[in-house]
């Protein structure tokens, strides 16, 4: 099977179109299943209703798996809810248990309870296991479908045991070896198990350095740890380290681009990624939280700027530069908190401390805050032909840039010491807050220069 470009997948389509409309079974079967299941649920999702109930009834349970497979995952609630509920169950018991497990998290509780009775007793007893671990975590995202071997099976036995098991598993890339009591003591590649002379022991074979992660493990902690190992499968273990599942590469790749998305909308001040389909009000609802604390900030510093009515009133030409301080400041403090923030969700702020960070995101403070602050007073200087103005909004740009920088760095690393997400420290957030210490800096020292002018003059 190649990828398809839209162009082919629409052709392709037009000719199983052809068959559904003439309830020609056959054709449709032979046309939709030469596709790769990416390209079926791409096809799929484009359908309208009466469609994709026409296409339940020629695919069977197993088939239609496959397409729910490479569903996004916010969308299978719908497909689910239309489907014929033995149907919806008979597909659910085929799919593997880890995205079993994720799909019924995004239904209704009642569905959920529904299907889990349908379903047959050994696929809804492997789900509901997955359900029990908390969301986010490795027990979440594990699958129970792997092969493991015993330390003291020879190697001709254990590969009875592979060729048996190895249909209904994620992957038998990483065979994972347990003693009698079921604690997770090796892993042996398949590779290794292949070349092994038949007669050998498990145990002689098998490498006891297992790399593993405790099953309450933070997902992100997980995908990281994957990415510094170059696995393809991680074992989970309990407390007293029996083996429990294994997380794959391609569920980690599912956890890492659920947690971009989810630190892009926080950085955007939005609870929940946005999709595309949703109602105005639902958008609203998730956007306004945020929106409403950011008010109460603007009015803050709005309440600020009042405080220096004076000030303003004795040179009215410092509310010009108002919006470039503030701007330059809010600019300057979410660079900082990106780097900040990607740091942390890579590690290397672990790596190579918190204090080289801060100290460099200082240092790049100082140099772009002296670098803007001699240009705009030589701009302002021509442009107002005022050296002392000129002087006054240098300064304040240089001081607001550094405070600014390191106020974006700390930020989110203070939040990640007392275990709050540190992507909350969003960019709005990080730019109102940069903006009233932006004008506390600018009004200060407008304040302070005012006084000494009037000294020296």
């Amino acid at each position: 099977m190649e990828y398809l470009e839209e162009q082919e997948r629409r052709e392709l389509w037009e000719k199983i179109q052809d068959a559904l409309f003439n309830d020609q079974i056959d054709q449709f079967r032979a046309e939709f299943l030469e596709m790769h299941p990416y390209d079926q649920a791409k096809i799929f999702e484009e359908q309208t209703q009466d469609i994709r109930m026409q296409i339940y009834t020629y695919l069977s349970p197993e088939e239609m798996a496959d397409v729910m497979e490479h569903i996004d995952l916010e969308e299978t609630e719908t497909y689910f809810t239309e489907m014929d509920p033995r149907f919806a169950a008979q597909v659910l018991s085929e799919i593997s248990t880890d995205d079993a497990a994720d799909i019924l998290n995004e239904l209704d509780k009642n569905q959920v309870a529904s299907y889990l009775t349908i379903m047959d007793d050994e696929a809804a007893s492997d789900i509901k296991e997955l359900l029990y671990y908390e969301e986010k975590t490795a027990g979440s995202i594990m699958t129970t479908e792997f092969v493991v071997v015993h330390a003291n099976q020879t190697v001709r036995e254990a590969m009875l045991h592979l060729r048996k098991e190895a249909p209904d598993a994620e992957t038998i890339y990483y065979i994972f070896v347990i003693d009698e009591d079921k604690h997770l003591v090796g892993v042996i590649s398949l590779r290794d198990l292949i070349i092994a002379e038949d007669e050998w022991y498990i145990s002689e074979v098998m490498s006891d350095r297992v790399v593993s992660v405790q099953v309450g493990e933070d997902q992100e902690e997980v995908a990281r740890m994957m990415r510094d190992y170059n696995f393809l499968a991680l074992p989970v273990t309990d407390f007293q380290n029996h083996l429990l599942g294994i997380i794959t590469v391609d569920d980690v790749m599912d956890v890492m681009e659920e947690e971009a998305s989810d630190d892009y909308s926080k950085l955007a001040g939005v609870s929940d990624m946005e999709r595309p389909d949703e109602h105005a009000f639902q958008a609203a609802k998730k956007r306004l939280p945020w929106l409403v604390i950011l008010l109460f900030l603007g009015t803050l510093t709005a309440n600020l700027i009042g405080q220096f009515e004076h000030t303003l009133n004795e040179v009215a030409i410092l509310a010009v530069f108002i919006p470039l301080i503030a701007g330059m400041a809010g600019n300057t403090g979410t660079q900082a908190l990106a780097v900040a923030v990607r740091s942390i969700a890579t590690g290397d702020n672990e790596k190579d401390g918190i204090f080289k960070l801060v100290l460099r995101e200082a240092g790049t403070g100082l140099i772009t805050g002296t670098t803007c602050g001699v240009l705009i007073t030589g701009i302002v200087y021509v442009w107002k032909g005022d050296f002392f103005l000129g002087l006054l909004v240098g300064i304040s740009i240089m001081a607001a840039l550094i405070v600014a920088t390191l106020a974006g760095a700390l930020v989110p690393l203070i939040m990640h010491k007392l275990n709050v997400d540190p992507a909350v420290a969003s960019g709005p957030f990080i730019t109102t807050i940069n903006d009233i210490i932006s004008i506390l800096i600018y009004f200060g020292m407008a304040s302070t220069f005012l006084k000494l002018h009037l000294l020296i003059s």
